[in-house]
């Protein structure tokens, strides 16, 4: 495969593990130098980097808690300072916790205003430290649920709450950062075999019911939604800005 990102730099928040991973995989494979984020498994972490030098790319984790948005100015400092640029941004880096309806007695009030404080506010934080100094012609791809558009079932008001939160960020900075033919768009993935998906379904294997409600009857691979962002990254992205997209197996029509 032709290296189409070969010379660009790009940072994937949360790019330790699961989809963040595979997605680090992915923009390396296609010739982008990379930057992760994690917040406290360096084991982890280097594992990654390691698979990304693997592949010829130029590759650093850097430890940032997307909680804190006093921690997004630092991050990209420390990622324009290693390789001189930001050319992509991946907002990968999210939670989930456990469903319960907004009645619910027992609502987890805490572990819901930190979903909100690092899918949301944490990632926002992330864009405004990238977007001054992100190339023109650059790319911000967030990752989004496809919970953003369409609440598939009881108790998922708040992530989903926060993903559509994002969807309308996105729109507003597609228009704002537009004039530097950057774009942005959100990948919008369904179930995947994450550990986001063990937190929300207790498992990495489907139950029957809810594969039922795919057309296409089974869960995203990482490499599907992968590719697709990088789609979004490369060259042939460079009219596409402000959507959103789903890779969900027809999920939700």
């Amino acid at each position: 495969m032709d290296k189409i990102l070969k010379g660009k730099v790009a940072l994937v928040t949360g790019g330790s593990r699961g989809l963040g991973a595979a997605i680090a995989e992915t923009l390396a494979h296609l010739g982008a130098d990379i930057a992760i984020t994690y917040v406290s498994s360096s084991a982890k972490a280097d594992a990654v980097v390691a698979k990304l030098q693997a592949k010829g790319a130029k590759a650093v984790a850097i430890q940032s808690d997307q909680a804190d948005n006093a921690a997004a100015r630092p991050l990209i400092e420390q990622v324009t300072s290693r390789f001189g640029k930001l050319d992509v941004l991946v907002n990968n880096a999210a939670i989930v916790v456990k469903g319960q309806t907004v009645d619910d007695p027992n609502l987890d009030v805490e572990a819901l205003d930190r979903l909100w404080q690092i899918n949301v506010m944490g990632a926002i934080a992330t864009t405004r430290a990238a977007a001054p100094v992100l190339s023109d012609g650059g790319r911000i791809v967030f990752i989004g649920s496809l919970n953003g558009t369409h609440s598939l079932m009881p108790g998922v008001a708040d992530y989903a709450g926060s993903k559509a939160a994002l969807n309308g960020y996105a729109r507003g900075i597609a228009r704002d950062l537009g004039p530097r033919n950057i774009t942005v768009n959100v990948v919008q993935p369904g179930a995947m075999p994450t550990d986001m998906m063990v937190e929300a379904l207790g498992s990495t294997t489907a139950p029957e019911a809810f594969l039922d409600m795919h057309p296409i009857r089974r869960i995203a691979t990482l490499e599907e939604v992968s590719a697709l962002v990088a789609f979004l990254a490369g060259p042939n992205g460079a009219y596409l800005t402000g959507g959103v997209h789903d890779v969900a197996g027809g999920l939700g029509i």
